[in-house]
């Protein structure tokens, strides 16, 4: 596929190593050949970074794949999955999740991704719930808008919450960015 293509969400091979597009911009100056610049996310090791093309480069288009997995257990150096379908385990090494596991409850729903039977790493869902195990307390006067607290949830995952959470609520939990999202009934 010609470079000028590479779009965000984009995955293509690159130097024996496979990448997805987070931004891509494209810039021309006088008589020059256009210049492609993309920030990519390596996706074997999670590195960032940006790769400059010149206008009429190509690059092979990385087809990856997904399937629906249930997270099982992880025994401090590996996480096992389950294939829905097949009842397969699989395993990852933590090491490859290290973002993920601030969210990952035993049967948790995901999407393994892979490419030509390689395991890359795993997808969440875009919100969790999550049991909060430890609370600070509210502070009696404390009526602004909007007052937030710290709280700590199951998985060891410290949140800001607002002051009516308590221990054992369920709190629904962006796995974009970490943060509280809002409670469960």
């Amino acid at each position: 596929m010609q470079v000028n293509d590479l779009r965000p969400g984009t995955t293509f091979l690159y130097e024996n190593n496979i990448f997805v597009v987070l931004e891509q911009s494209f810039s021309k100056t006088g008589r020059q050949q256009g210049k492609v610049t993309v920030k990519v996310r390596n996706l074997r090791t999670g590195s960032r970074t940006d790769i400059t093309f010149t206008g009429g480069d190509k690059v092979e288009k990385a087809m990856i794949e997904k399937k629906d997995m249930q997270y099982l257990y992880n025994d401090g150096n590996d996480a096992f999955l389950m294939d829905i379908e097949t009842y397969e385990q699989v395993q990852i090494p933590m090491s490859r999740l290290e973002w993920e596991q601030n969210f990952l409850t035993d049967g948790l729903m995901i999407k393994m991704t892979e490419y030509d039977g390689e395991i890359l790493g795993i997808n969440l869902p875009d919100k969790v719930e999550l049991k909060i195990v430890e609370a600070e307390a509210a502070v009696k006067g404390d009526t602004t808008s909007g007052a937030q607290k710290k709280a700590k949830v199951e998985t060891g995952w410290e949140i800001q919450v607002p002051l009516f959470v308590t221990e054992g609520t369920v709190v629904l939990i962006s796995t974009i960015d970490g943060k509280y999202s809002g409670r469960v009934q």
